[in-house]
């Protein structure tokens, strides 16, 4: 069965990222790098039905003078692991 259309970001909404995971947002203007998470996404009135393209693209810089927009990544710890090169 094929995936629906689209990537992460049309496909989920605010309300549905866990309560521990975070965003990584980075200014694409100034590089400027901040992490968010629902309850802050949540805390602005009407945005926790948004979907995450309409949050990163709403998003903007606060750096001071800046206003860049913003690119969101995912931050998956708990999948990280060491790479062991060489041959076994």
């Amino acid at each position: 069965m094929a995936s629906p259309p689209g990537n992460w970001k049309t496909r989920y909404k605010a309300s549905d990222l866990a309560d521990h995971q975070r965003l990584e947002m980075t200014c694409k203007k100034c590089n400027r790098l901040v992490y968010i998470n629902k309850a802050m996404i949540s805390s602005i009135r009407g945005h926790e039905q948004l979907y995450l393209d309409e949050v990163e693209r709403r998003a903007r810089c606060k750096a001071q003078n800046c206003r860049g927009t913003m690119r969101m990544a995912m931050v998956r710890l708990d999948e990280l692991s060491g790479f062991i090169g060489g041959i076994a």
